[in-house]
């Protein structure tokens, strides 16, 4: 009897919903609570940035940063193409031009060596992808930023409690944006945060985060009253989500180690199909410590990467492929443009597959593993 893998299953902790029964008990379903106040100064402390915003969503975190820097029309932001929508779409809501740059064959990350042939005089930002929690090459992109005065805005989407050369994700660039999608390590259904590390931004984001009011200020009875004092929009999340969430990150550390032993046993399943030429493994270079978010891997091309799906769909395993970059879909050749040769790009994005990988698998990363092994024998 064939038994079915899914690719993903969100992990509950078992205190979400009790977290949810205290907030109804605490009379306050709407954002701004204790639960909230909660996870943000758990983001703050764990991740070191000045401030952290609960949001709604990853994509609502991006759009506030878009907003905080002043995009304006024509402005151009340099990202890679493979990428979520969500990292060209917060910075195209404000008329910018997002410019993609083609990746690095090892980490998937964008080009770092790749990047300041984009910059032109119109040039506003630099959002690096830190891909399957893998950190890009920081240091060198911010030494470009610094040179040519351009934001950093780490997507750190994927990165939650990952490093590079011992600084944590979200704390090395201008801001960042992390997720709390239920596909995340630890997450609320939907959700996300933006990260600040220059306090000089703070009230202006709480500004943008509360509806373009002075509200934040009101609460914390530094006014009288609150009012209509800038543009914004609805990103703070329900405080149900927070008291979800927050069951979520006090077994982060937990989560992660559980997620990084199965990562690690796919790693060492598929070393000598690596050593035999018929796959490529994740790359994680020494200066980095990733979070097990996502276990994938290269296949030689298209059809085998076809191919592969099918096989193990058979076997009851749902695999998937990851994202079609954004430089070659109908948006991003209406809103955006190509800097230099996308060959790694298009390359990658035909021939990776993401394996299931979710807290809770047991042995089953076994069966995964034993399927995986049987296409290419």
């Amino acid at each position: 009897m064939i038994v079915y893998i899914p690719f993903n299953k969100p992990y509950m902790t078992g205190r979400e919903l009790n977290n949810i029964s205290v907030a109804h008990n605490n009379l306050q379903l709407s954002g701004g609570g204790p639960f909230t106040g909660k996870c943000q100064s758990w983001l703050e402390d764990r991740i070191g940035c000045s401030k952290a915003l609960l949001t709604h969503s990853c994509t609502a975190a991006l759009e506030m940063a878009a907003m905080l820097i002043g995009i304006q029309p024509g402005d151009e932001v340099i990202m890679p193409s493979y990428t979520f929508v969500s990292t060209a779409n917060a910075f195209v809501l404000r008329g910018a031009v997002p410019v993609f740059v083609d990746i690095r064959p090892d980490t998937l990350n964008i080009d770092e060596n790749k990047i300041e042939a984009a910059i032109t005089g119109k040039t506003k930002a630099i959002v690096p992808v830190h891909y399957a929690g893998v950190s890009c090459e920081m240091d060198t992109i911010m030494a470009i930023a610094g040179k040519h005065n351009l934001f950093v805005i780490e997507d750190a989407a994927q990165g939650i409690l990952c490093r590079y050369k011992g600084k944590p994700l979200g704390s090395i660039g201008h801001m960042a944006a992390l997720s709390f999608h239920e596909t995340k390590n630890i997450m609320s259904g939907e959700g996300g945060a933006l990260l600040i590390n220059d306090k000089s931004w703070i009230e202006r984001a709480e500004i943008i985060w509360e509806k373009g009011t002075d509200r934040s200020k009101y609460f914390r009875g530094e006014i009288d009253k609150y009012t209509w004092v800038g543009v914004g929009s609805s990103y703070l999340p329900s405080e149900l989500t927070a008291a979800f969430l927050w069951a979520q990150m006090e077994e982060a550390g937990n989560i992660t180690r559980m997620r990084l032993d199965i990562w690690n046993l796919y790693h060492d399943c598929f070393e000598l199909l690596e050593q035999e030429g018929c796959l490529h493994r994740p790359c994680v270079p020494a200066e980095c410590s990733h979070n097990a978010h996502m276990y994938y891997l290269l296949l030689p091309g298209l059809a085998s990467r076809t191919d592969f799906i099918e096989h193990l769909k058979t076997k009851g395993v749902n695999a998937v492929f990851h994202y079609v970059p954004l430089h070659s879909s109908p948006m991003g050749l209406k809103h955006g443009r190509v800097s230099g040769q996308m060959t790694i790009t298009d390359s990658v994005s035909e021939r990776l597959v993401r394996l299931p990988l979710w807290v809770g698998m047991g042995d089953r990363w076994a069966e995964v593993g034993k399927h995986v092994v049987s296409f290419f024998r």
